[in-house]
């Protein structure tokens, strides 16, 4: 089924299950951020005094984002050959790129930032976890979806 210089190995996939990893942990991170930090700081106000956040803090979660997650769903792309998890990430980055660039050059509440960087963290780690799921499934030489698979092989 596979041939010798392509079957999958530990070494091979580390770094793609390892970006999946940590774009799924941003996310939680993220998520955390955006939906219990403002229930704790409200809850304890004696805590907003000490806890201060920088104003860039999404700008720079984005800029981290982007290159990981298309890292990622490239390298699990290029495996799987699935578009879905990609086009999942994409619609995320702009739901967090809206939420983190645009709402507030353009006067937006925080509410609806929170709402799309919230939603664009829960897609973003959805694509992620799909993405690493089908890059698992392809070490299986009984997965049709893998690039590996005889049957994706151009015929001579």
């Amino acid at each position: 089924m596979f041939s010798p210089s392509r079957s999958p190995t530990p070494a091979r996939d580390a770094p793609r299950a390892w970006l999946d990893r940590a774009a799924v942990a941003a996310s939680a991170l993220c998520l955390v951020h955006c939906l219990l930090l403002p229930l704790l700081l409200a809850a304890l106000p004696a805590l907003a005094a000490v806890v201060t956040l920088p104003e860039q803090l999404h700008v720079i979660a984005f800029a981290v984002a982007v290159p990981t997650s298309t890292a990622a769903m490239g390298l699990g792309w290029r495996r799987h050959a699935r578009t879905a998890p990609a086009l999942v990430a994409a619609v995320a980055l702009a739901l967090l790129g809206t939420g983190a660039l645009a709402v507030d050059s353009l006067g937006g509440d925080a509410s609806l930032e929170r709402w799309l960087t919230s939603l664009g963290g829960v897609l973003l780690a959805g694509a992620h976890l799909a993405n690493a799921r089908l890059v698992a499934r392809c070490g299986c030489p009984a997965a049709p979806c893998c690039r590996n698979d005889a049957s994706l092989r151009p015929r001579a």
